[in-house]
């Protein structure tokens, strides 16, 4: 069995001796039953995994002790925000968690004109924690020793008045005759604007296009939302990145 990998939000270094967090010391002792003398690699977001030797398994509590560190280099050379139509039901988590997997380096949820969810204030907060649990699990799944940032829910109006800098901004529209392929190496971050259920009005388009987004077709066929945020970052990935 591959050594267990958990998320650990604190500060330490080799020979720090700390307590996983509750999520992580539950999945640890009851359900992959650990034991002391068992070996976990745990991970904070600096870039490094950490190898460690549990001290102590309780029903609700594990204790382990760091032994060593390890650099991991398996960023992806692309920096790319997807801005993300919210999606109902779980078409959200799956973007989510594939797009981590995929090597998105930041995803900002975005309320357009189609979106069926619509989050209060209360109801956006308990999202982006359930969101940032999904993106934590994509990380310790994939490898990834740095968890992508996921921002607050905003209408695309409100995320352009920030005056956003990227070096290629993407929307996908139906309409569009340019593909990813005919679009020049981008060297600085990229921004990949996806629709919800129902995609992006002809305004929100058109909105984009005058902030600088190229409209692109992913070929003859119409894509559900989380297929096509996937699609489009594994052809960039293909394209320009480490695929």
């Amino acid at each position: 069995m591959a050594t267990p990998r958990f998320y650990c939000p604190k500060k330490f270094s080799t020979g720090s001796n700390l307590e996983l967090p509750e999520n992580a010391a539950t999945h640890a002792a009851r359900v992959l039953r650990m034991q002391a003398g068992d070996k976990a690699i745990l991970f904070n977001g600096d870039g490094f995994d950490y190898l460690a030797e549990l001290t102590s398994v309780s029903k609700s509590q594990v204790g382990v002790k760091i032994i060593s560190s390890q650099l991991i280099s398996n960023e992806s050379p692309l920096k790319i925000t997807l801005l993300q139509g919210i999606s109902a039901g779980d078409r959200m988590d799956f973007t989510i968690q594939k797009a981590v997997e995929m090597g998105v380096s930041s995803i900002q949820p975005i309320s357009t004109q189609r979106s069926v969810v619509k989050l209060s204030a209360e109801r956006a907060e308990k999202r982006i924690e359930h969101w940032q649990n999904v993106m934590i699990s994509a990380c310790e799944q994939s490898g990834r020793a740095i968890v992508p940032e996921i921002a607050a829910p905003v209408s695309l109006a409100q995320w352009f008045s920030k005056k956003p800098s990227f070096d290629l901004g993407i929307t996908l529209a139906p309409s569009a005759t340019q593909s990813l392929k005919e679009l020049s190496k981008p060297t600085g971050n990229i921004c990949l604007l996806i629709g919800a259920e129902g995609g992006l009005t002809d305004d929100e388009i058109n909105l984009a296009s005058l902030q600088g987004f190229k409209p692109v077709t992913l070929g003859k066929r119409i894509l559900r939302t989380e297929t096509a945020a996937l699609a489009a970052i594994a052809a960039m990935q293909t394209l320009w990145g480490d695929f």
